[in-house]
C-alpha cells in the first residue's frame, strides 16, 4: 500500500459505488454481500495484502496460525467488536438443496449421502464414475464432457448439469471446458473421497493452500462484507495522493501509434478529457474494444462486440422466522426445478454483522438471467414478490415470515465462455498490441475468477509498472484462480 512517487493515480469509477460486484448493499441496517466472497487465497501476496490492510480478529479471541512463505506464524486476535476495519474467520458450510433434501458440498461420501439418494442410485453413480475413469472422453471440447470425465454421467446429471444451466441460460454442451478448468480444476470424486478420509485431521492454517477451492473449510471476511475492505483502500489511495473519480463514465479513447494518450469520460454532465501515460482496465471487454476502435467496425470490434455475460439479480428478503431448522450455510445451491432461484446466502452465517436484528433472518435469493429477459424486466416489487413465493415453494419460509425485501440488479456478472469465446485469443493478441493498456480483473479479461485472481492480475500490473524484469505483460493474462503466481527468483 505504500506510495510510489512516479505515478499519479487517478481511478475513474462509472458508479456511485466502490467495490463492483465485490461492494456491500446497505439495505436499512442489513447488508447484502453480491454473490458472495469469501476472503481466502493460495497466494501468499495476496494473504499478506488482506490481512495488513485489515487484521485478523477472532470472535472468541485468542490465536489464529497463518502461514506465510511455507512459514508458521502465529497472529494474536482479540476478543472485541469495538474494532471495525477487521477480518473474521468464518466456518465455511454450503449444501445442495435437491428432491426437498439437504445434501453437502461438494458431494460427500457418506452413509447420509446414499440413504437421501437410495442405494440403486449410488450403485448408478458409482459404476458411471468407474466407467469414466476407465473410458475417459478424450479432447474435452466442452463443459459436458469435462463434467463427466470427472464425475461420471449419472452424477453429472445428477447434480451439475440443471444447475450450471441454470446458471448460464445455455446447455452444459454449448460452454467451453476452459470453464471448468478455470472454476473447478482439480476437484473430482477422487478428490472429495480423500478429502472425506482426511475429514478428521483439520488444519488450523486457514491458507488451506493444499485443499482444492471448493473444499476450502475455513475463510476469513470483513466484518461489515466485502464492499468494507474496497471503501478503506479507496480512503487509503486519497490519503497518499491519488485521486477517485466517482460517477465518471467512460466516453473514449484516443490513442496513437500503439499507445493509449487520452481518455474522455463524463462527469456531472459535464465532458472531460485526461491525458495518460498507462491505462489499467477492469471495463468489460466488449466495451474496451468499441473504445479502442473509435467505434469503427473491424473484425475484432465486431468479434469482441458479440461477447456474452451472464447477469444477475440478488433479491434481499428478511424474515422473522424459518419453516425448517436453523441454517448454518453460507450458501445454498438449488437443484430444485419448479423454482427459478439458483442459490440461497445466509448473509447472518457470513457474518453477524450484516444484520441490524440479530433475531430476523437475513437471505439472499439469487437469480441468473440475461439482461432485458422476463426476470430481468420485473420490477423490483415484483420480484421481490417473486423469490418470497419460491422460499414458499421450497418450504423454508410461509407467507407470514415476510419482513421486507429489496432487490438488486448487477449487470455483466459473468464474463460467458460460448458463443465467440473460443475466438477469444484473437481479442486478446488485439489487446496486447497496445503498448501502455493493461486489461486486469474479471470483465477486463473476461474469466470467470475469483477475487483473489483479480488481485493477482492487477499485483502483476503494478509490479510490471514499477519496473519488475521478470515480468511479461503476455504472462498476466496466464494467472489462473487455481494456481498461485510465482515471481521469478
Amino acid at each position: 500500500m505504500l506510495q510510489d512517487p512516479r505515478f499519479e493515480v487517478i481511478v475513474l469509477e462509472k458508479s456511485n459505488y466502490l467495490g463492483g460486484i465485490s461492494r456491500t448493499v446497505n439495505y436499512k441496517g442489513n447488508r447484502i454481500d453480491i454473490g458472495g466472497h469469501r476472503f481466502f487465497s493460495k497466494s501468499d501476496k495476496v494473504m499478506n495484502w488482506w490481512t495488513e490492510l485489515m487484521p485478523i480478529q477472532s470472535e472468541l479471541g485468542g490465536n489464529v496460525q497463518i502461514a506465510y512463505q511455507n512459514k508458521t506464524r502465529t497472529i494474536e486476535t482479540e476478543k472485541s467488536d469495538e474494532k471495525e476495519n477487521v477480518l473474521l474467520v468464518r466456518k465455511r458450510k454450503s449444501r445442495i438443496f435437491y428432491r426437498g433434501q439437504f445434501f453437502n458440498y461438494p458431494i460427500a461420501l457418506s452413509m447420509d449421502t446414499i440413504k437421501k439418494l437410495g442405494y440403486l442410485q449410488t450403485f448408478k453413480i458409482g459404476f458411471s464414475y468407474i466407467k469414466s475413469v476407465l473410458f475417459p472422453i478424450k479432447n474435452e471440447q466442452n463443459l459436458e464432457q469435462f463434467f463427466i470425465n470427472r464425475f461420471g454421467k449419472v452424477l453429472y446429471q445428477t447434480f451439475f448439469k440443471s444447475y450450471t444451466e441454470k446458471v448460464w441460460g445455455v446447455k452444459c454442451k454449448d460452454i467451453d471446458a476452459s470453464w471448468g478448468a478455470q472454476r473447478i480444476k482439480g476437484l473430482s470424486i477422487l478428490k472429495t473421497i480423500q478429502h472425506f478420509i482426511k475429514g478428521s485431521k483439520k488444519s488450523s492454517d486457514i491458507r488451506q493452500k493444499s485443499t482444492e477451492t471448493s473444499l476450502i473449510e475455513y475463510f476469513l471476511y470483513p466484518k461489515y462484507g466485502p464492499g468494507q475492505m474496497w471503501e478503506l483502500v479507496g480512503k487509503q489511495i486519497e490519503q497518499k495522493g491519488g485521486e477517485i473519480l466517482m460517477n465518471a463514465e467512460l466516453i473514449g479513447l484516443k490513442t496513437q501509434n500503439k499507445d493509449v494518450s487520452h481518455i474522455q469520460y463524463v462527469q456531472d454532465g459535464a465532458k472531460n478529457e485526461l491525458q495518460i501515460d498507462h491505462l489499467i482496465s477492469t471495463m468489460p471487454v466488449k466495451d474496451l474494444v468499441q473504445y479502442l476502435s473509435h467505434n469503427e467496425v473491424t473484425p475484432t470490434s465486431s468479434l469482441s462486440s458479440q461477447l456474452q455475460y451472464r447477469d444477475f439479480i440478488t433479491v434481499g428478503i428478511l424474515l422473522n422466522g424459518l419453516k425448517i431448522d436453523q441454517l448454518e450455510d453460507n450458501w445454498i445451491y438449488v437443484q430444485e426445478p419448479d423454482v427459478e432461484v439458483g442459490r440461497l446466502q445466509i448473509f447472518n452465517n457470513w457474518s453477524p454483522h450484516l444484520v441490524q436484528d440479530k433475531e430476523h433472518i437475513w437471505i439472499g435469493m439469487e437469480y441468473f438471467c440475461f439482461e432485458n429477459d422476463r426476470l430481468w424486466n420485473l420490477t423490483d416489487e415484483q420480484m421481490i414478490e417473486f423469490a418470497m413465493k419460491e422460499l414458499v415453494i421450497m418450504g423454508f419460509a410461509d407467507p407470514t415470515h415476510f419482513v421486507d425485501g429489496v432487490s438488486i440488479k448487477m449487470p455483466k456478472t459473468y464474463p460467458a465462455y460460448f458463443g465467440v469465446y473460443k475466438e477469444f485469443s484473437k481479442i486478446k493478441d488485439y489487446l496486447l498490441n497496445f503498448n501502455n493498456l493493461y486489461p486486469i480483473g474479471r470483465n477486463g479479461m473476461h474469466k470467470y475468477n475469483n477475487q483473489d485472481h483479480s488481485m493477482l492480475t492487477a499485483m502483476a500490473t503494478a509490479d510490471l509498472l514499477k519496473g519488475n524484469p521478470d515480468i511479461q505483460k503476455a504472462e498476466i493474462w496466464d494467472i489462473n484462480t487455481e494456481q498461485e503466481y510465482h515471481e521469478k527468483k
